[in-house]
């Protein structure tokens, strides 16, 4: 049996934790976090990559642009819904470092590519769905990392993981900016491509959106491959997690997370397109790191306040506060190229990242304890071990954990998509934003009704 695997592991044995489990558990989670930074990093780097595309000379339009935006976000989603359950499979060290090296495919695809103007589209359109391979990282991740910690501090750990790891988004769109300015790499990363903007000739070396990861992405690789653990007790088939497929609570939380995930990275797909549309005279990628930045750093806060207060209490009053915050973003719009208000634009989706942030990490917090309580409640009934009810309840909320993360990734396509169209028929976003404020009050209602009233079914 390899030295990588543990054959006992039993994080609610409070004796257990301290003098095994919890050195372990640390070390797997800050070994993952890095890991999967980078995958989100190569997830939404064509948000960066479209805006100067035009400038080096590819000659696609507008509407190209953002399906090369969105779809990186539609591949990562549907590669979502299967990697959610190849860490029983598979095993979390394993799949951590396999699915890590696959960045270097779209890495190294992007890189090549943007040199030659003459690069197909649908060239171009393989690349960003081979982006999906990071956006795919993150169900297996949160679902890896979900084993290793007891209830009391899970929301902490995957709030930190995720949070963390959403980071790669903030990091991709304000490093990207700087190194495709210079030549990295040197002579190996390839000739500058030369344009000429307001009579001034200037230079970009836009392969290193993609070349910039690949040394840290081997690295991260080799030390998933050497320093991560497989748990035995982790292990199940696929017919075992599907379960999840008849339960209630999965595709309520799915909606939920919906509305906060999807939100996150839906934002950060379009967020830099949209300026663009909305502000011509603005350059995004001075301040599209911004948003995800402050979303990814305030999602571990929403992990603790909800392992302090409850899941479904903060969710509640995140939902409340996006609705309001996109309203308040209708009032900054310009209207006929006429009006707006470009820094209450940018400062109310700041303030919008933030409660996605705040919301991905409550979401998250409610999945285990919902499914803990549920299998606690049939060991009562059944007079069944609680120690059983603990192992059934960790393997479920896994698979949910990563399935909610896989349908929530959906809206990084439908976001972008979403302000396309409704620019395109009418000028405007605001049909697009007015559809937002709809979802976010269902998801509140679901929220109070089943989870945050008094005498609500499942109190989280």
């Amino acid at each position: 049996m390899s030295s990588h695997v543990i054959q006992r592991w039993e994080p609610e044995n409070p004796s257990f934790w301290q003098q095994q489990g919890k050195g372990v558990a640390q070390r797997n989670l800050w070994i993952s976090i890095p890991a999967l930074t980078l995958a989100f990093s190569v997830w939404m780097v064509w948000s960066m990559v479209v805006v100067k595309l035009p400038s080096v000379g590819f000659k696609f339009t507008t509407d190209q642009l953002f399906w090369l935006a969105a779809l990186p976000a539609l591949s990562g989603a549907t590669l979502r819904i299967f990697y959610s359950f190849l860490v029983p499979i598979i095993g979390g060290r394993k799949w951590t470092a396999l699915s890590t090296a696959s960045l270097l495919l779209p890495a190294l695809g992007i890189g090549f590519a943007v040199q030659d103007p003459n690069t197909s589209y649908p060239t171009m359109l393989i690349l960003a769905l081979l982006c999906g391979f990071g956006g795919g990282n993150f169900s297996s991740s949160m679902a890896n990392i979900s084993f290793f910690f007891p209830k009391a501090e899970k929301g902490t750990a995957l709030g930190l993981n995720a949070g963390l790891g959403n980071l790669g988004v903030s990091l991709m769109q304000f490093l990207v900016p700087i190194v495709i300015t210079s030549a990295v790499f040197g002579s190996l990363g390839g000739e500058a491509q030369h344009f000429t903007k307001n009579g001034v000739e200037k230079s970009l070396w836009l392969q290193n959106a993609g070349f910039i990861w690949v040394p840290f992405i081997v690295f991260a690789t080799i030390a998933a491959w050497l320093g991560m653990n497989d748990l035995a007790e982790a292990k199940s088939s696929f017919s075992e997690q599907a379960v999840i497929f008849k339960r209630k609570h999965n595709w309520l939380m799915c909606w939920l997370y919906i509305g906060t995930f999807g939100s996150f990275i839906g934002f950060s797909a379009g967020l830099a397109m949209l300026t663009k549309a909305l502000f011509p005279e603005i350059d995004p990628t001075k301040y599209a790191f911004l948003g995800p930045l402050v979303g990814a750093l305030v999602r571990p806060i929403g992990g603790w306040l909800s392992d302090k207060i409850g899941g479904a209490r903060v969710t509640f009053w995140t939902f409340l506060l996006m609705a309001l915050a996109v309203y308040g973003l209708l009032q900054t719009l310009p209207h006929q190229g006429v009006g707006g208000n470009f820094h209450a634009f940018l400062g109310i989706f700041i303030v919008l990242f933030a409660l996605t942030g705040i919301g991905n990490g409550s979401t998250f917090r409610m999945i285990p304890v919902i499914f803990l309580t549920h299998h606690q409640r049939l060991a009562a009934r059944n007079h069944a071990g609680q120690k059983q009810a603990q192992t059934d309840a960790g393997r479920e909320s896994a698979a949910v954990l990563g399935f909610a993360g896989a349908i929530g990734a959906y809206g990084g396509f439908f976001i972008p998509k979403s302000f396309g169209s409704a620019i395109s028929m009418t000028g405007s976003p605001d049909a697009a934003l007015w559809i937002f404020i709809g979802f976010y009050l269902s998801c509140l209602v679901i929220t109070w009704w089943f989870y945050s009233r008094k005498g609500a079914e499942m109190p989280c």
